[in-house]
């Protein structure tokens, strides 16, 4: 019959094709092609009717054989591919045991909480106490209270995150929510004046946040530390001595600083404090702009109206505060250009410190 010597036919050819498979993946579409619902044995087994019936029988019978067949060598041949394809992955993943082992990487603290860490240190060294507070601030604490009333025009360059206030059916906006992202630690000092007994020796350190773009000099959120001293008899001789104390400890004694005449509505008189260039030590580079002097920090003695305000008598104490953002501490101290490089996470960058 020629139906069964198609069959036949087709038995040789795939056993020779099970035989010849180099892979489960190979032996697989040798399976599915013949076996499959589509496949070839399945196609005879589903055209039975039109096989004579006097023809069926054997035709049937023959299919039967040598699906049988197939599916035999097909587990057999399966099972020794497997195998050899688990021992060839057990070698490839196999660990030589005679290369010197990896030795795992010490992680460090980030150069900002280091540099955190070694500002409130020199402080500390001199008596000072830390005080923290909250991030999220009321609008009196962090201008009212600091000399900055509402039509003051020194919000306008600290203008900040306003907190929603979504109780009512209309979400309020800025100018209308008194709770806002802190932009500076000073509330800190202020709700030290009022809680705390004097005299009072403080750093408050913190992050804070400001509505700027990013850039080599601006981030709109930074760490920032400040200090109060309030107490009897000081003098603006006191803030300069501290101040080129803290210099010195931290860039070094061979460092200057320079007071510049400035403002700030917390502070009479005020100033900006420089420190010279590292790079050019003072001559006049690209660092500094030319200048020999690079700014680091505002400070001033305490205006007569804050102590008023936090309940302190002004006649009898008097005081000096001074802020200054870590982030550029840091970029002076290493000659970093750029304060964004501190928060990329580059570990290419990060590991030099």
């Amino acid at each position: 019959m020629a139906i069964v010597d198609e069959v036949e036919t087709l038995r040789a050819q795939v056993l020779q094709e099970i035989q010849d498979a180099p892979t489960t993946a190979a032996l697989e579409e040798v399976r599915v092609r013949v076996l499959g619902k589509s496949g070839t044995l399945t196609g005879y087994l589903r055209g039975m009717g039109q096989i004579p019936p006097e023809e069926r029988a054997i035709v049937g019978k023959t299919v039967n054989e040598v699906r049988g067949a197939v599916e035999s060598v097909l587990e057999e041949r399966k099972a020794t591919l497997a195998a050899a394809e688990l021992a060839a992955s057990i070698d490839a993943a196999a660990v030589d045991i005679t290369l010197p082992g990896r030795v795992q990487q010490l992680g460090t603290r980030h150069l900002i909480n280091r540099m955190t860490e070694e500002i409130s240190d020199v402080f500390l060294g001199l008596g000072y106490t830390v005080a923290t507070g909250p991030e999220v601030e009321t609008d009196y604490y962090n201008f009212t209270a600091l000399n900055a009333p509402a039509d003051h025009p020194s919000r306008s360059m600290q203008d900040t995150f306003y907190v929603v206030d979504r109780s009512g059916d209309e979400a309020s906006v800025k100018g209308e929510s008194d709770v806002l992202l802190r932009t500076q630690t000073s509330g800190i000092q202020v709700h030290v004046m009022e809680d705390q007994g004097l005299p009072i020796y403080v750093i408050a350190p913190g992050k804070v946040y400001r509505r700027d773009v990013a850039d080599p000099s601006h981030l709109p959120q930074f760490t920032q530390i400040e200090g109060l001293v309030v107490d009897e008899g000081i003098t603006f001789g006191d803030l300069k001595g501290t101040l080129e104390h803290f210099c010195k400890a931290i860039f070094g004694p061979e460092r200057r600083t320079r007071f510049r005449a400035h403002y700030f509505p917390f502070t009479e008189p005020s100033a900006e404090v420089d420190v010279s260039c590292a790079v050019c030590g003072g001559a006049g580079c690209r660092m500094c702009k030319g200048t020999g002097w690079l700014e680091i920090l505002g400070c001033g003695m305490v205006d007569p109206n804050v102590l008023e305000m936090s309940g302190i008598d002004p006649e009898k104490y008097s005081g000096f505060a001074f802020g200054m953002g870590v982030e550029r501490v840091a970029c002076l101290k290493y000659n970093v250009p750029d304060l964004r490089l501190l928060l990329q996470g580059d570990m290419r960058f990060l590991r030099q410190f």
